[in-house]
């Protein structure tokens, strides 16, 4: 007999064990006894924890919308206590009426009482437990896989179990790969990843808040430090449940071949990212301009760059763009963003006192600089109709917006032109209406040869 039938007869032998108990186990709580009785019990019990499950909830809701001023993970934590209020309660009760029955009756009359409340407490410290990890399904993957070993354990099925999974496998040559080593390296990934996101979260927290590190290799370096975690949780979990990574070396070298043909513009705008954090090209907050887009720097991605521009649109441009296109980068080496106004005033105006004028309106308006960068204005033309003139002056806060503070300073004109007698030159059509009585356009005539 070779080893996978050796691996099928001991598959075979544990789904026989397994069943052969769950048979007897229902042979005896068919049969009026006392493991009958603590059957109905148990089942009384879960009907009665229902119904408390749905009042204490209500009693949740009314406390919690009697009070205000809740932070979101005193919240979150009221919410996950009520999801599990029915878990909780049976608990209580079937560990309360075990530890009675342990002393007014004989151990062995509420063995499955104390087994289902055990079970409760279990399941109810694996929920708990399990909102560490964040992605939706591993934490339901590892909830519902905590949930059955520990059902199993104290059961006392885990060994039947584990014989029958690990008979289930693929053997090629000495590698041996069975439903049971994918199971637990599953399992250990998901522990792995956890204590990584929580070592990773702590490490960038204490990163941020180390003033002497630039943005951008704050970035970088929350960046490597996740990558290392993340990588190192990945093989600590496959080697902590035995497989052999050394036989995957070569078939992972022709996969990386064939991604690097596949994914060659996710390669370039992985390359570019690590590109821009290290020259420090762009960083979080700057306020850069691409093409017709305009906003600031939200956040530096592996693959992209999160712009948000004024109006709350996101865009999520490739790092590659940055890298071979022409980028306005507004607060690259400083915060000083200079912008021009242009204007005209009528040849009857003094210019001398429109650029005092211009001067003192931009000066007085919020975000305008006077120093050190003080406006100025200067005669740029003799226009068909005007005097052209440009108005210059400087912010720091160009992530406040450049269109407002160009009306502000429009408007600031205005007042100061009107207070001052300063016209703005505009064109003017003269429209003519005729009368019925006017005669027409008189016709010219000319005389044209005839023929002899």
């Amino acid at each position: 007999m070779d080893v996978e039938e050796e691996a099928f007869a001991a598959a075979l032998m544990s789904v026989d064990e397994i069943w052969f108990l769950f048979t007897s186990f229902l042979q005896s709580v068919m049969t009026p006894g006392w493991r009958q009785n603590q059957l109905l019990i148990v089942l009384g019990l879960a009907v009665l924890c229902y119904f408390l499950h749905i009042l204490s909830g209500r009693l949740i809701d009314r406390h919690v919308r009697a009070r205000e001023g809740w932070s979101k993970w005193q919240l979150r934590m009221i919410i996950q206590i009520k999801r599990r209020m029915g878990l909780i309660w049976f608990a209580a009760l079937a560990g309360g009426v075990y530890l009675i029955m342990q002393q007014v009756t004989w151990p062995s009359r509420s063995y499955f009482i104390g087994l289902a409340a055990t079970l409760a407490l279990v399941w109810t410290g694996i929920a708990y437990a399990a909102r560490l990890v964040r992605n939706p399904f591993l934490r339901r993957l590892v909830t519902w896989g905590l949930w059955i070993y520990a059902t199993l354990y104290l059961v006392g099925l885990a060994d039947e179990v584990s014989s029958f999974l690990d008979g289930i496998a693929l053997d090629i040559g000495e590698f041996h790969l069975s439903l049971l080593t994918l199971i637990s390296a599953a399992v250990m990934i998901a522990v792995f990843f956890t204590v990584a996101r929580i070592i990773s979260s702590t490490t960038a927290s204490s990163i941020r808040k180390n003033e002497d590190i630039s943005p951008s290799m704050q970035v970088l370096a929350v960046k490597a430090v996740q990558i290392f975690l993340y990588g190192f949780a990945f093989f600590m979990g496959v080697k902590a449940v035995g497989i052999d990574l050394t036989g995957l070396a070569v078939l992972s070298g022709a996969i990386g071949v064939g991604l690097g043909f596949g994914l060659q513009k996710v390669v370039s705008n992985l390359v570019s990212g690590v590109i821009i954090l290290l020259d420090k090209s762009i960083k979080p907050g700057d306020v850069i301009s691409l093409g017709e887009t305009f906003g600031w720097i939200n956040a530096l991605g592996a693959r992209y760059v999160s712009v948000v521009t004024r109006d709350g649109k996101e865009y999520l441009i490739p790092n590659e763009d940055l890298i071979t296109g022409q980028v306005v980068n507004w607060s690259h080496s400083n915060e000083y963003v200079r912008l021009d106004i242009f204007f005209g005033t009528s040849y009857g105006c003094d210019p001398h006192l429109v650029r005092k004028l211009a001067i003192e309106a931009a000066a007085d308006v919020d975000r305008v600089l006077s120093h050190p960068k003080l406006p100025v204005c200067h005669i740029v033309g003799f226009g068909d109709s005007s005097v052209d003139f440009i108005l210059r002056f400087w912010i720091r806060d160009p992530t406040g917006g450049l269109t407002n503070i160009r009306g502000n300073v429009y408007l600031a004109l205005w007042d100061a032109f009107k207070a001052h007698d300063i016209s703005i030159p505009f064109p003017q059509r003269e429209v003519r209406l005729l009368g019925e009585d006017a005669s027409p356009p008189a016709e010219t005539s000319t005389d044209r040869p005839t023929a002899d």
